[in-house]
């Protein structure tokens, strides 16, 4: 009977892990993906540099290693369309597209735009690959907040 018992354990022990397995090891790869949107750079929408990059798109990668993203695109809506050039975002990191002018470095890339992009009200980002492929999709709705956790 005690034989019986330790058996039954065992096998629903291995059988749990089976199951489960296949929930880890996909957690475990990670994706690259949109991650916030700011969407109403704070005070008044003046044009300016800060104004601008006031108004940006986290991308982040929480995969185990770095992702190139050299040609994948931001979109907007209406179109808006930033790519990237030659660029790696590293694991774990993210990054952050800013709206307006600036000097590229890891963690921040500019559009380097005169006007804004994200609607204050409600829009739609979409990251894609160089091939066109989408990755990644976030909308917002709602003018009462300034971002969008994506």
């Amino acid at each position: 009977m005690r034989y019986a018992r330790t058996l039954s354990a065992a096998v629903a022990t291995v059988a749990t892990g089976l199951v489960l397995l296949p929930v880890q090891a996909q957690a475990a790869t990670g994706s690259v993906h949109l991650y916030k949107i700011y969407y109403d750079s704070p005070g008044t929408d003046s044009r300016s540099t800060a104004s601008l990059n006031g108004e940006y798109v986290q991308v982040r990668n929480t995969t185990a290693k770095a992702v190139s993203l050299k040609g994948w695109t931001l979109v907007d809506a209406s179109r808006h369309t930033y790519t990237f050039g030659t660029y790696s975002l590293g694991k774990g990191a993210t990054v952050t597209v800013r709206t307006g002018k600036g000097t590229n470095t890891a963690a921040n890339r500019y559009q380097g735009l005169t006007g804004y992009v994200w609607n204050n009200d409600k829009d739609t980002a979409t990251l894609k690959k160089s091939t066109g492929a989408k990755v990644d999709t976030c909308s917002y709705n709602s003018a009462k907040v300034d971002y969008k956790m994506c």
